[in-house]
């Protein structure tokens, strides 16, 4: 079995995350070439991130329950957090007790050559990958780096991990949006055409905060019953709750009759016709 609670929280506001908003803005002071000599695994939380980072853990100690006893968690059965600095920090300061394990599957996803480096010098030396970006999306990989479906490959490992090492038990994981949106993308089992809605959506409520959370459970929320599956979700910003609703959703995972994948599928019209040398055949 998997575990009864699974709670992903992603770390609060970095450096890197603070240089890349005032770069999508198109403002570069963020790239300096102290901060372009640094890893990105290096990154350290901000004072705002450290703050997000504490709303989460107050949020969290409120509102999670013990998988037996009529109480909030004090601590849970098995926490782990990605090797990058700014999700340790983040780990550090939610104010649970236990001990964390570090875990190197969690960490972000590797953007090779485009890492570290802002959107105006993406655009202008990889033109070409920024293109592919737009039209691959979950398969695209950076020169060097990593695409979301290899990134979905190491998820499943550690939910491997998971299902053999935490059954019943309660879990928290800190990392990253990407690392979260695995997770999604493998737990309820989105079709392409909704992950790929959520990865390029504007909506707040489609968006994975710094401080963000989400919680899985197998736990009906409520007649408390407890199920096979991980089958009830909410996301929560803890920092704002007005962010998003909240609520419990129930997860209803995707499957296609014979009709229903012909209809996904003629989404795209077809470049070719029928071949020359079919022309002409029951016509």
């Amino acid at each position: 079995m998997m575990p009864i609670d699974l709670v992903l929280v992603r770390h609060g506001q970095s450096e890197g995350n603070l240089a890349n908003q005032y770069s999508y803005a198109g403002d570069k002071r963020g790239f300096t070439e102290a901060f372009k000599a640094r890893p990105s695994w290096t990154w350290r939380l901000t004072d705002k991130g450290v703050w997000q980072a504490e709303a989460a853990g107050v949020w969290i100690r409120a509102n999670v329950w013990h998988r037996e006893i009529n109480e909030f968690v004090k601590k849970f059965d098995r926490s782990y957090v990605s090797f990058f600095l700014r999700a340790m920090e983040t780990a550090g300061h939610l104010g649970l007790g236990g001990h964390w394990l570090q875990e190197l599957y969690l960490r972000e996803r590797d953007w090779g050559q485009l890492d570290v480096m802002s959107q105006q010098e993406r655009l202008t030396d990889f033109a070409r990958e920024m293109n592919r970006r737009e039209r691959d999306g979950i398969f695209f990989a950076p020169p060097g780096g990593e695409s979301m479906a290899q990134l979905c490959l190491r998820i499943d490992r550690v939910l491997h991990t998971l299902h053999r090492e935490c059954s019943d038990m309660q879990v928290i994981i800190v990392c990253h949006a990407e690392v979260m949106r695995a997770f999604q993308l493998r737990l309820e089992r989105m079709s392409l055409n909704r992950f790929t809605e959520l990865m390029t959506s504007e909506v707040d409520t489609d968006k994975i905060f710094n401080g963000g959370i989400i919680h899985y459970t197998r736990r009906h929320p409520e007649t408390g019953e407890i199920g096979k599956y991980m089958s009830w979700v909410r996301s929560v910003c803890s920092w704002d709750l007005t962010k998003y609703s909240n609520d419990w959703r129930e997860i209803k995972r995707v499957n296609y009759t014979a009709a229903e994948l012909l209809a996904v599928a003629n989404e795209y019209p077809r470049i070719w016709g029928k071949p020359e040398y079919l022309k002409g055949e029951n016509e």
